[in-house]
Parts: structure tokens; C-alpha cells; sequence
């Protein structure tokens, strides 16, 4: 079984470009561009150099020792909140604007839902001095302030959703919208590991650089390069992906795939796409999709901004279809009390999205010699509002 995308863009059956004409040409440039400018040793020179002086990379995998008494398991962290920007996010915005500039392009737009994204394009745009448009849904710049006005800092033009449910999926329409009014001058850096091929595989690709720093650093922790898991959350799957990418045909290998169930996975506010999804297009894949009977999108929902996109990246369907990952629903509640616990237990305090990953040593039992590693796809920040609201701190 393969888990890569295949050459016409398809994890299994998911995936393919699915777009208007006006796109074609973006998209296609990009198909038969992507890989032959990654592979050029002057582009993985200045990736490389980045990665390393500007983002702090290589992230730690740091072994949380007292979460480990608590459960019984060795679990590492994968230190991706250590990144410039907080989050895993920075490792793509890198990889794209460098990909943008090859092709000539002088205009970035972007999308983002918990505004880690939106930072981290605006970032490499103040970096390499291009025109920075963030669409962001209204409901998430009220949730996500800190971030809005970083963006705004780093001479981004924030533009607000107001269609929908004002969150990510709203987001992502307005930023189609504006590539397909400007698409000779514009990149549209996509956040996640969704959008029309080559984008999954494009972004994957740029994350998994996560996953390639995890076998040599677990080399040197445990003198092997496999875990027993490999656990992340999942909204649309970009630091998952990431984690996973050299894994994905390791058989020893099991991996963890942690969807937010919001309020219960029955609920009606939830975004456990791999439960409550049938197949469908969104943003220009094919995908497990959340949607009414007669194929209209329903509304996600999750405490955490990052993780309430009613679809999930193709390769992560593939990933669900197949049995290749397990996938596991936390909710609000039960997230929320992980990332307090990190807290406390290892002085870490963790991004909402990350605590969901955490929350899954409470279901599911890990034996005493199991190595464990956990994407801590990004730092709490950016939440404290939200950490504060709940606990009345």
C-alpha cells in the first residue's frame, strides 16, 4: 500500500485538483515546477540555512519525564512551539515564499484560522519584502487577537470573513476568491496539507522535515529511529504530515491521528471529520468532508481556532480509509484539562490544538517500554485568553 500522493495528485482515492479554469495555469505552474525547484541544490541550500538561522531548527525532542511517571509510557515532545512564530507553521511559509519567488510571483495571499499561519506568512513576507493579504474569518480575529495584530505588525493587511460561519473554511473561499481575480501576479501559500496537487504534497514535503529530525534525535534518546507512535492533531493535517511523513511505510510504526470532537463527537458541534465525514470537494480536493445529505458543507466546531475545518487533507482520508492511522476524537473539555496538565507537569504550556494530541494518554492505554512521540505542533500564547476564560484563572 502506498501513502504518498501518486503522479496524477491522489492519495488511494482522495485528492486530485479540483478548481475553476480561471486557475489553471496557477496551479499547474506550480505542478510542474514544485519538485524539480525543491530538488535544485540552491533552493535546499537556502531552505536549509533558514530552517536553521532564522527558524532555530532543528525543534528539540525533549522527553517530558514526569508526564511519563503520570502514565506509565515514554513520551517524547516533538518541540515544534520552540519554532520562530510558535508553531510548525514557519516550515512551510519558508519552503512557499522561496517556491514563490522562483516563479516570479510579487503578491502573497494566505489563509488562517487560529492566525499561526497567517503569522508565519506575513513573516516571510516582511522577510523577503512581498505584498502579505491574510483573509481570516471575523469570529477568529475576535478569538485570535494577539495574532491579528502581529500580522499587522509585520505590515500585513489582515481582511475579515464575513460569510459562513466567519471561521477557516470562510477564510480559504475569500482567499480563492482573490487568486482567481489576480492569479499572474499572486501565490496563494496555503497553510495546510489541503488545496488542489500539488499542494498537500508540496506542504507535506516542507513539514516533513519534522519527521526526518525525529528518527535521528530518537536515535540518539532510545538508539533506534522508530517510535512505537506517532501521535498529532489534525485540522486540515499539516504538522501531522509532517510527523508522520517517514513513517508512513514504516510497519512498526502505529499512528495516532487526533481530531476535536468539540462538544461530543454527536453533538452537532464537533469537528471529527473522519466520524462524521462522507467523501466530497472542498478548496479543490477530494476529501472526507463534513456534509449534509444533499452535499452542503456543516459547520465545524472546536474550542481550538486550528482545528474546526470541516474537511481533512487528503493523504490523512487515505491515512482514515485504509487503517493505516487510528484516529481519536477529544473534546473541548478533555483538551483543555491536557494542556493545564502540561503545565503543571512539565512547565510547558501548549497551544489548544496541541493539548488535544495530549489529551489521548486519559483513553488510551500505552505499555511501560512504548516510545511515544507527541507533535507539540505549536505554543499556547496565542490561547492564553481562551485558557483563562475556561479555567477563571
Amino acid at each position: 500500500m502506498n501513502y504518498n500522493v501518486n503522479e496524477k495528485g491522489y492519495y488511494g482515492e482522495f485528492g486530485g485538483a479540483f478548481i475553476p479554469e480561471m486557475l489553471y495555469p496557477n496551479v499547474e505552474e506550480l505542478r510542474q515546477n514544485y519538485l524539480k525547484v525543491m530538488a535544485e541544490p540552491e533552493f535546499q541550500k537556502e531552505f536549509n540555512q533558514l530552517l536553521k538561522d532564522y527558524v532555530g531548527r532543528p525543534s528539540p525532542l525533549y522527553f517530558a519525564k514526569r508526564l511519563s511517571e503520570k502514565y506509565n509510557t515514554k513520551i517524547y515532545l516533538k518541540r515544534e512551539d520552540l519554532n520562530h512564530t510558535g508553531a510548525h507553521k514557519i516550515n512551510n511559509t519558508i519552503g512557499q515564499i522561496l517556491m514563490a519567488k522562483r516563479l516570479g510571483k510579487t503578491r502573497i495571499i494566505a489563509e488562517t484560522g487560529a492566525g499561526q499561519h497567517g503569522v508565519a506568512t506575513a513573516t516571510v513576507c516582511a522577510l523577503m519584502g512581498l505584498e502579505c493579504i491574510v483573509y481570516m474569518g471575523e469570529i477568529d480575529i475576535a478569538r485570535q487577537a494577539p495574532n491579528v495584530a502581529r500580522m499587522k505588525m509585520l505590515g500585513a493587511k489582515v481582511v475579515p470573513a464575513r460569510s459562513g460561519s466567519r471561521t477557516l473554511k470562510d477564510a480559504t473561499n475569500e482567499a480563492i476568491r482573490d487568486w482567481i481575480n489576480n492569479p499572474v501576479n499572486t501565490h496563494y501559500i496555503i497553510g495546510s496539507a489541503i488545496g488542489p496537487h500539488p499542494y498537500p504534497d508540496m506542504v507535506t514535503r516542507f513539514q516533513a522535515v519534522i519527521s526526518e529530525e525525529i528518527k535521528w534525535q530518537l536515535k540518539a534518546h532510545e538508539g533506534r529511529e522508530n517510535p512505537d507512535y506517532v501521535v498529532a492533531c489534525i485540522g486540515g493535517g499539516s504538522n501531522a504530515a509532517g510527523t508522520y511523513y517517514h513513517y508512513l511505510h514504516e510497519k512498526d510504526v502505529k499512528i495516532i491521528a487526533v481530531e476535536a470532537a468539540g462538544l461530543g463527537v454527536d453533538s452537532g458541534e464537533s469537528a471529527a471529520t473522519s466520524v462524521l465525514g462522507k467523501e466530497g470537494i472542498i478548496h479543490g480536493c477530494k476529501t472526507l468532508l463534513m456534509q449534509t445529505s444533499d452535499g452542503q458543507i456543516t459547520e465545524p466546531y472546536s474550542i481550538s481556532a486550528g482545528l474546526d475545518y470541516p474537511g481533512v487533507g487528503p493523504m490523512h482520508a487515505h491515512l482514515c480509509k485504509t487503517g493505516r492511522a487510528e484516529f481519536m476524537a477529544i473534546t473541548d473539555d478533555d483538551a483543555m484539562k491536557a494542556g493545564l496538565e502540561l503545565c503543571k507537569l512539565e512547565g510547558i504550556i501548549p497551544a489548544i490544538e496541541s493539548s488535544h494530541a495530549l489529551a489521548i494518554f486519559e483513553q488510551k492505554t500505552f505499555k511501560p517500554n512504548d516510545v511515544v512521540v507527541v507533535s507539540l505542533s505549536g505554543r499556547g500564547d496565542k490561547d492564553l485568553e481562551n485558557y483563562i476564560d475556561y479555567f477563571k484563572i
